[in-house]
């Protein structure tokens, strides 16, 4: 009997516990966010301000899908619990966010809560949590007054009770999102470089990519006061999103301020060329910066320190091209090279500038973890087609023609060639990244 009693009292105090965190987190919810009201009246100076700042944000890259209305939603977004879709974000009074008040957009970019729930991190209000007053306002009235409504309607997410509810991400939100406040620049700092921080920490979220994660997925360093894991470098869905620092061989060391200005303008520069989500980016993104904003986002960038990183130095070596020139192919992966990949990259790894990126000496190629060179390997790339640099040209994925062996052997050629110092990789990781191709 005293069994079932201590048993029944446990239920009893489970399901009060339970429903005392339910209504916390549904109260805090209800209560996120602060009150924001306009300043302004709408007009086509407001609207083209917040058409700008949804360029910088990125917010097609999510929101808009091929096909469809321009920020109808419906992407897909794998998640660890299953996977979720983009929302309808026109001002559409059904599906979108028509019937939103500034105050409800705000809560939503900046703390993360929409119409009394807490949102999926996939939306990077930490991030966004710095953005001003007065950018929100010229965001909002973009979005209600410069976008078409589309009768959309959202898709549900594909993630199954019970990890499909919300209130966790409550919790996940009172625990790792920061709170918000607009960014303020440090006292005695540069005026542009903290304008180009601004954007950087904010509103272009690079943090997001280019930042590691902890077991809770959350950022290590939200911001570069936090620490040198900011902008350090991440795996992002088979793609390594390099190392941002001003430090290292696999980082913006080598570059000058006019070459990362040149690169977020068209997703080129002398020393490669963008990759991965890096184009889209680039297309929906940074290739709409005004000139000044370029400049101070790359002031910015190289004004982060490597920490502990020592800046490395490449020493071209000839060697390999005088291999291949001779007819010399006996160095494991020499002959898949000449077969696939001399043709565009050259036998001397140098490739052309802009529009085959130099094998020799590239950062991606030697990085310590191979991941983006694999993926390019194995899936292909394309160059972003931008305003300024509107040609494109392809590399064909090569897992229809290569064994993993074959891809391992070839890859290893080129993070060891020219003077390349980086690890061969083994056929186990060629397969992993097979099966996640489509």
């Amino acid at each position: 009997m005293k069994t079932r009693t201590g048993i029944f009292a446990l239920v009893v105090v489970a399901a009060v516990g339970y429903c005392g965190l339910l209504a916390a987190t549904s109260l805090s919810d209800l209560r996120a966010g602060e009150h924001l009201t306009a300043t302004r009246p709408v007009n086509p100076e407001l609207i083209a301000q917040g058409e700008y700042l949804a360029k910088l944000g990125d917010c097609a890259a999510c929101h808009s899908v091929p096909g469809k209305p321009a920020f109808s939603g419906g992407l897909k977004m794998g998640i660890p619990i299953g996977a979720i879709y983009t929302t309808n974000i026109t001002p559409d009074k059904t599906f979108g966010i028509g019937n939103f008040s500034l105050e409800d957009f705000d809560r939503a970019l900046r703390f993360g809560v929409s119409k009394g729930h807490t949102l999926y991190p996939a939306m990077p209000f930490p991030s966004y949590a710095n953005t001003r007053p007065e950018d929100v306002e010229a965001l909002y009235a973009y979005f209600q007054h410069g976008v078409e409504a589309a009768a959309v309607p959202n898709r549900a997410s594909d993630i199954r009770f019970p990890l499909s509810m919300r209130w966790p991400l409550t919790l996940w939100r009172w625990a790792f999102a920061p709170r918000p406040k607009p960014f303020v620049a440090a006292a005695g700092a540069d005026p542009n470089v903290a304008r180009g921080q601004y954007f950087v920490e904010g509103m272009g979220h690079c943090g997001e990519c280019h930042t590691p994660r902890n077991l809770a997925m959350q950022v290590k360093a939200q911001d570069a006061s936090a620490g040198d894991a900011f902008l350090s470098g991440a795996v992002v869905e088979q793609w390594l999103a390099p190392s941002l620092r001003n430090g290292g061989l696999d980082t913006l060391a080598t570059w000058s301020v006019e070459d990362v200005e040149h690169f977020l303008k068209t997703g080129t520069n002398r020393s490669g060329i963008a990759f991965g989500s890096m184009s889209d980016v680039v297309i929906h993104s940074t290739q709409h910066l005004t000139p000044t904003d370029l400049h101070v986002t790359a002031l910015f960038l190289k004004s982060l320190d490597g920490g502990k990183q020592q800046p490395a130095h490449y020493v071209y070596a000839d060697d390999t091209d005088q291999a291949l020139r001779s007819g010399d192919d006996t160095k494991r992966g020499a002959r898949l090279y000449l077969d696939n990949c001399a043709t565009c990259h050259r036998p001397d790894g140098r490739g052309y500038e802009a529009v085959f990126p130099s094998l020799a000496g590239n950062p991606v190629v030697q990085a310590g973890n191979p991941a983006s060179l694999i993926s390019i390997v194995m899936r292909g790339s394309e160059t972003p087609r931008t305003a300024a640099a509107p040609a494109q040209f392809t590399m064909p994925g090569f897992a229809w023609r290569l064994s993993d062996e074959e891809a391992a052997d070839v890859i290893s050629f080129v993070r060891s060639c020219w003077g390349n110092d980086g690890d061969p990789v083994a056929a186990i990781e060629i397969k992993n990244v097979r099966r996640s191709l489509p």
